[in-house]
């Protein structure tokens, strides 16, 4: 299905990208044998494409406190909350494989305080949902808390960025009617043959 904002941004064809973007779009495919669809909607405005999956790749493939999956987790949590169906089911596919775990992202999409997680892991979803729905209420107890929970600073502020960066993430999403890929919803769910 095809949304009015979908018709006013087309994603443009992979061959007329710029080759940077076009390099980077063939290897994700290459990769995952097929391209998200946030990559061939952002790459409606090459110059914010590269801004935002620099950013991305900043917040998301570095190394640090936070594991590749608890950064899944406040992406799935925060934008279940933010209600973008394309980065609850984009990212709860990838937290599903980076947590070896196929029933975790459904269950921190719908509720992350009944989901089958640590009580560190809960302070976490607490804090990245307060940046992203009451962040002028963030208060020194909030990183006593996070602290009490073995959160350095740079941890909390991997959180917060985090839940901000996909706050904006969401809203584009919603904005531009982005759908996710249908790949996307069985990953992670099935043990490869």
């Amino acid at each position: 299905m095809t949304t009015p904002s979908q018709r006013r941004f087309p994603a443009p064809a992979i061959d007329s990208l710029p080759d940077d973007i076009r390099t980077r779009l063939l290897a994700v495919q290459e990769k995952s044998g097929f391209v998200p669809n946030v990559f061939l909607t952002l790459a409606y405005r090459p110059d914010e494409f590269r801004a935002f999956f620099a950013y991305h790749d900043a917040l998301m493939e570095k190394d640090g406190g936070l594991t590749k999956a608890e950064r899944e987790m406040i992406v799935v949590t925060t934008s279940a909350a933010n209600q973008c169906q394309y980065c609850v089911i984009a990212h709860g596919a990838i937290l599903r494989i980076r947590a070896k775990n196929p029933l975790i992202a459904d269950q921190v999409a719908i509720n992350y305080r009944k989901a089958d997680i640590t009580p560190r892991q809960k302070a976490m979803l607490d804090f990245a949902m307060k940046v992203s729905a009451d962040a002028q209420r963030i208060s020194e107890e909030d990183f006593a808390s996070l602290a009490a929970h073995g959160f350095s600073d740079d941890d909390i502020w991997d959180i917060a960025a985090i839940a901000a960066f996909f706050a904006l993430s969401n809203r584009l999403a919603n904005f531009t009617g982005m759908r996710p890929n249908d790949e996307f919803y069985l990953m992670g769910r099935l043990p490869k043959k």
